[in-house]
């Protein structure tokens, strides 16, 4: 049976002769010469640009607004005040407790005076000190409320979205601004468990953003690679830095984009799927020795991309492979190359 010849761009012709001279000069057969090729694998995957820290914050007692001054896209300081919440009771309960702390204060002072006389005894004296510790822990339980009336910024970063106005009345912990970290923007791609063993921190990531156009592609920085998956998509999620000096023309939310190498394999023997055969034994190929004869030869194989697949042994750059199905030829049989495939154009 005739090789099937694949004709296209890249290939060549080689005179095959005419008449009865050409047809005495063997089985007609399109070749590939081995030679190295990439077969790496890549996966392309998107995700929107984050903030790497991002807080709600959210009021630490009930109350009431009264200022709110701050915005969304306001940029605010580490602890500068952002908002105020009625507190006047608190302070009431607060003044109070201070009293009733130096009242127990004078108390004790007094009955450790009567004990250096021993006019009490010495429990009486415990008694006295116990409530004084317990007084001076109300007043610090009322100046701790009283200072959630004041909320600060955690972090510095910028107001991403503001939930209530001044005026409002407010539950204890609910939520009053977003605040997000915008010195450092990242992006968290999902990719599938078997595709992050070739990956580590620090790998470089390139990234283009479709807000930047597509001719703008940024050097991301693989942070870290979240150490479980997914419950219910599977994905693992790798963690990118975007670099600082493109923080300035980025918005949260802007899609990015990535294609990952994940399975490394440069510079590899391969040949058309095509041409490998199997049997018992396991793979092997055809090809045309320096007689004109189609030889057996046995290979070990790897991985298959596309239309090629991977050659670990048996073969060496330059060998004539016949393209077409091995188990339709025989070995031994004369042949003439009639075609060279280009590995470089297929």
């Amino acid at each position: 049976m005739l090789a099937i010849l694949l004709g296209g761009c890249g290939e060549r012709a080689t005179p095959a002769g005419n008449g009865a001279e050409a047809a005495s000069a063997g089985l007609p057969v399109e070749v590939v010469r081995v030679a190295p090729r990439d077969l790496s694998r890549e996966v392309s995957v998107s995700a929107p640009v984050e903030p790497l820290r991002h807080i709600e914050l959210a009021s630490q007692i009930a109350g009431v607004i009264t200022m709110l001054d701050v915005e969304a896209g306001d940029r605010v300081e580490k602890n500068a005040v952002l908002a105020t919440l009625d507190v006047r009771e608190t302070r009431a309960e607060l003044a109070r407790g201070r009293a009733l702390l130096r009242e127990q204060e004078v108390n004790l002072e007094r009955l450790s005076k009567l004990r250096e006389r021993g006019y009490i005894d010495e429990a009486s004296l415990s008694i006295a000190q116990t409530q004084m510790e317990v007084a001076r822990a109300d007043v610090g339980l009322w100046e701790t409320r009283a200072s959630f009336g004041t909320v600060r910024a955690p972090i510095s970063g910028m107001v991403t979205a503001r939930y209530v106005e001044p005026g409002e009345s407010v539950s204890q912990y609910a939520p009053l601004l977003s605040l997000a970290d915008f010195d450092q923007l990242v992006v968290r791609f999902g990719l599938s468990e078997l595709d992050v063993a070739g990956l580590a921190p620090g790998d470089d990531v390139p990234v283009t953003i479709d807000a930047l156009g597509a001719g703008v592609t940024l050097t991301g920085t693989l942070r870290r690679i979240m150490p479980t998956t997914e419950s219910t998509s599977r994905l693992v999620t790798i963690e990118v830095a975007l670099p600082d000096s493109e923080r300035a023309p980025l918005r949260l939310g802007y899609l990015a984009r990535t294609t990952l190498v994940v399975d490394r394999r440069n510079d590899v023997l391969a040949v058309p799927i095509s041409s490998v055969g199997l049997r018992a034994g396991g793979s092997y190929v055809m090809v045309v020795n320096d007689d004109d004869a189609l030889e057996r030869r046995e290979v070990e194989v790897g991985v298959s991309r596309g239309n090629w697949r991977e050659i670990t042994g048996g073969l060496a750059v330059g060998d004539a492979v016949v393209t077409s199905s091995p188990a339709d030829l025989t070995p031994g049989e004369t042949v003439r190359i009639v075609r060279e495939l280009d590995p470089a154009a297929a």
